[in-house]
């Protein structure tokens, strides 16, 4: 079975999975622009309205550079790792002087950054919103219950622990048969070689988890360092 080409998908044909809408395009399930050149070739892809697509696309570059930013601990180009980033903030002096402005030091002379968090929680939702209707074949169109970021680093060892695990690719609240997300839990063809919850987009910088059990819940990590919690029940 192909899994590019499921027969539970067809009943998201049409439907923009962000908002319902008519579909008028197609998005990739995680953004390329969080990912380094060339990306998978068999990288997720849902579909979405034009308005959805176009809409995410600021908070995407957002995110990606201020991400960057805080792992070099700098807006100088030159001190950061990826080249699309770099590029990113070159053109664009507007998205670096806002960055820029968000880096402080604290009373103990550390250096913090303080995200839009809006924008990040607005992101990290279409990412989830994404993969629950790639990975379960169920658009989750509502408000989730919760949305969570933080760096892996500040969570306490046991939240960490507990984050890791993601359910410990456990066939937990029997996805739907013919879903992605059965196909990986089962074993079968082409995610056969897949040990564990989580789902390598690409090593060091993306992978994701969805679990369902009282409810959908959604995991991603950004880079190994920013770790995203988005649950509906």
């Amino acid at each position: 079975m192909d899994p590019r080409h499921l027969s539970v998908d067809e009943r998201l044909m049409g439907a923009c999975v962000y908002c319902g809408g008519p579909a008028e395009t197609h998005d990739h399930v995680p953004s390329r622009v969080l990912l380094e050149d060339p990306p998978p070739d068999d990288l997720p892809v849902v579909d979405a309205c034009a308005a959805c697509n176009q809409g995410f696309s600021l908070d995407e570059e957002y995110l990606a550079c201020f991400l960057e930013c805080v792992l070099a601990g700098s807006t100088d180009v030159k001190r950061l790792r990826r080249e699309k980033i770099k590029h990113a903030l070159s053109r664009n002096d507007r998205l670096s002087a806002r960055i820029q402005a968000s880096a402080r030091f604290n009373d103990n002379g550390v250096l913090t950054w303080e995200p839009e968090v809006e924008r990040v929680h607005n992101f990290v939702l279409k990412l989830a919103r994404g993969h629950a209707a790639y990975e379960l074949s169920l658009p989750q169109l509502d408000s989730p219950e919760t949305v969570f970021v933080s760096p892996l680093l500040a969570m306490l060892d046991g939240d960490r622990k507990a984050f890791e695990n993601a359910g410990s690719g456990e066939l937990r609240g029997w996805p739907e048969i013919n879903s992605r997300a059965f196909l990986r839990v089962v074993g079968a063809q082409p995610y056969s070689d897949q040990a564990g919850a989580w789902i390598v987009v690409q090593p060091g910088q993306y992978r994701y988890s969805v679990d369902q059990h009282g409810g959908v819940r959604v995991q991603v990590v950004l880079a190994e360092y920013l770790g995203c919690v988005v649950k509906w029940a």
